[in-house]
């Protein structure tokens, strides 16, 4: 089992199964430094490495705010530390799919969301809310293209929404109960202590399935964003069979007859598929 880790600006915990990332700069809106990128991407990589964390929850320290974006003071200390011109996949590492995490990955949104933040909600598999969160997009208020995280607000609700968010800039805050009516928040809770503790349980509960099925569906489905429907119904049907050769395939209803929890195998990654 990973052990716990604390930086500056990331708090790592392991609960049993579950991971929970923490971003720990509530003083600066949680907003993204480049020790808070390395630490959460370093959060990520240990989620993704140990067989014994099977979910990993992240989220933001305080209730105000989840992750306000770029860190406006690192950026005029350095221009540079945090403006790479590089190529996508190598630039921008900072998010659960961006960094290639294959294992299912809940994002609490306990307050304000902005900018860069929205990379960590609209990249995450499920998003659990808190009622007196808020979400914007202030790139195009300070002359920056909204490039990235825009196209994850679009496939995650609708396209006027996106560019509502997008267009509108620092003049316009979606409330969490719009969000969730647009789908961009998958449930709902009143405070943020009550939505790290649905998170908690459904971290839980998820944790019991197979490691090996999870992962395939997800990449299953994160894949078919790409695809067509066709494209990705025969990409399906492909992983379905390959599960069919999986211990898990035969360990899940035999588990279910003797009435006893199942011994789930080890998950073996499949490369090529985010």
């Amino acid at each position: 089992m990973a052990l716990d880790f604390r930086t500056d600006s990331v708090i790592f915990e392991v609960d049993d199964a579950v991971a929970v990332v923490t971003l720990n700069r509530p003083h600066e809106g949680n907003a993204i430094t480049e020790d808070l990128r390395r630490g959460v991407v370093a959060a990520w990589d240990e989620i993704e490495r140990n067989a014994a964390i099977r979910v990993g929850i992240i989220t933001g320290a305080g209730e105000r705010h989840f992750c306000t974006g770029a860190s406006v003071s690192e950026l005029r200390e350095d221009e540079n530390s945090m403006l790479v011109g590089g190529s996508l996949r190598d630039s921008v590492r900072f998010s659960p799919h961006q960094v290639g995490v294959t294992k299912p990955v809940i994002c609490v949104v306990n307050g304000l969301v902005n900018a860069g933040g929205l990379h960590l909600v609209v990249d995450a598999d499920i998003v659990v809310a808190s009622g007196t969160a808020a979400f914007m997009d202030t790139h195009t208020s300070v002359g920056q293209v909204s490039g990235l995280e825009s196209v994850g607000l679009a496939r995650r609700m609708t396209m006027g929404s996106a560019l509502l968010l997008t267009l509108a800039g620092r003049h316009y805050r979606m409330p969490a109960e719009r969000a969730y009516q647009l789908g961009l928040v998958d449930l709902l809770e009143a405070t943020p202590k009550e939505a790290m503790t649905t998170a908690r349980k459904l971290a839980a509960d998820i944790a019991l399935n197979s490691p090996q099925a999870m992962q395939a569906s997800k990449q299953v489905l994160w894949a078919s964003m790409e695809k067509g429907y066709q494209a990705s119904m025969e990409a399906g049907w492909e992983s379905i069979k390959t599960q069919w050769k999986h211990p898990d395939f035969r360990e899940g209803p035999l588990a279910f007859a003797e009435r006893r929890d199942p011994r789930w195998a080890a998950t073996s990654r499949n490369d090529g598929s985010r």
